[in-house]
């Protein structure tokens, strides 16, 4: 029979339907990781996420023999547009069978609004903003996923590819394996750009005064030192206030670095969490009838991989070395924990100087992402 494509309204009732497509298409993957149901139904609800203050979208999902089959969100990021002066709507939160009719159909739906809307390209996969996860797996389908990052089939890339997409951009995620001990090299650069800039490492006991002193601070640290990444949306006030209250309350404290200079400025950041994949898989993506527990646990009792959800250094003091100073914090940290290994999460793979930072470590490349693009424009004749 023939696909047929329904547009999805931003209706919770739909866009659950939407966001449980994908986890029932990976039932019984050992490797793929759901989000949280509610956080992403949320994401892609206009109401609930600061970001369509900027944005617009559109939900498609695939239907065969009346069952679905795919599914497929097209983004427009004005502000993300208007900074590049380039003409792109986004897809992302894909997923489908392995079934070229059916891969097809979804993305000359999304390609269709976007010319309609006067775009000249399409890439992707990329949500909103930075904060949602990018990124289609190429390298590491054996190795088990993360809470901030997309799980695909292999036969994903392949699809794009006969479709007419070509590399933009890679990313690369490393394990990094915990030293027992704070490396010498490391200790000796960090006590002389501590002397040499005025700096030091903060600590808190109380998530309220972390709040209060840095919350805001943090991610304009972050608006920053990312600005000139890839694809990067700003963080507008809206987005921070919803983050700090999200994110930041519940993160253990002894997982998070702070950098501040003479002045109590913050000028370095790194945070992190246990590994909420195991949870999450064993949830669902549920938060109800158990899967709060599974989270509870993991966020409380720990387990042997940490997440490494962002670092971010001043402009100021990027290759300065400052990054050994949230390390030397932190190595200790993890080891009271008893993680063995963390993963670094995507990092641009022209980003030479983030990649540098694990010289001090063992590590290895497990896994690549790749965002895609192709034009709209009509082909020569």
């Amino acid at each position: 029979m023939a696909i047929e494509i329904r547009e999805i309204p931003a209706k919770r009732s739909e866009l659950l339907k939407f966001v449980h497509f994908a986890i029932d298409l990976y039932k019984g993957n050992k490797y793929y990781v759901p989000s949280l149901v509610l956080d992403e139904v949320n994401t892609l609800t206009p109401s609930k996420n600061p970001a369509f203050d900027f944005c617009e979208s559109k939900y498609f999902m695939a239907y065969k023999d009346g069952k679905p089959v795919g599914r497929i969100a097209g983004i427009l990021n004005n502000v993300v547009n208007e900074k590049t002066g380039e003409k792109n709507v986004r897809f992302g939160f894909v997923d489908f069978i392995d079934d070229k009719e059916v891969s097809s159909a979804l993305f000359e739906a999304v390609e269709k609004w976007g010319r309609e809307k006067g775009m000249e390209n399409i890439v992707g996969p990329l949500g909103f903003t930075d904060m949602d996860p990018e990124g289609m797996l190429v390298e590491g389908f054996d190795q088990l996923g993360t809470m901030e990052t997309i799980y695909n089939y292999p036969y994903y890339p392949e699809h794009l590819e006969s479709l007419g997409f070509e590399k933009d951009t890679d990313w690369k995620e490393f394990k990094i394996y915990i030293p027992k001990t704070i490396p010498d090299k490391m200790l000796r650069i960090s006590k002389i750009i501590m002397e040499r800039y005025g700096l030091r490492t903060i600590k808190y006991k109380s998530s309220k005064a972390l709040v209060n002193d840095y919350g805001e601070a943090v991610f304009k640290l972050i608006n920053s030192a990312y600005n000139n990444l890839y694809g990067y949306s700003p963080l507008t006030p809206r987005q921070i206030d919803q983050y700090i209250k999200m994110y930041l309350p519940l993160l253990p404290l002894n997982d998070i670095a702070l950098i501040i200079d003479n002045d109590k400025k913050l000028v370095g950041v790194g945070i992190s969490i246990p590994s909420l994949a195991t949870a999450l898989q064993k949830g669902r993506g549920r938060l109800f009838p158990f899967g709060w527990f599974h989270l509870l646990k993991a966020l409380k009792f720990h387990n042997d991989v940490v997440d490494l959800l962002l670092i971010a250094v001043a402009p100021e003091f990027k290759s300065k070395g400052v990054n050994s100073l949230l390390f030397i914090d932190l190595i200790p940290s993890y080891n009271g924990y008893g993680y063995v290994y963390a993963e670094s999460n995507p990092e641009l793979e022209l980003n030479q100087r983030v990649q540098q930072q694990w010289e001090y470590f063992d590590f290895e490349q497990h896994k690549r992402r790749r965002a895609f693009k192709k034009s709209l424009k009509p082909s020569a004749e």
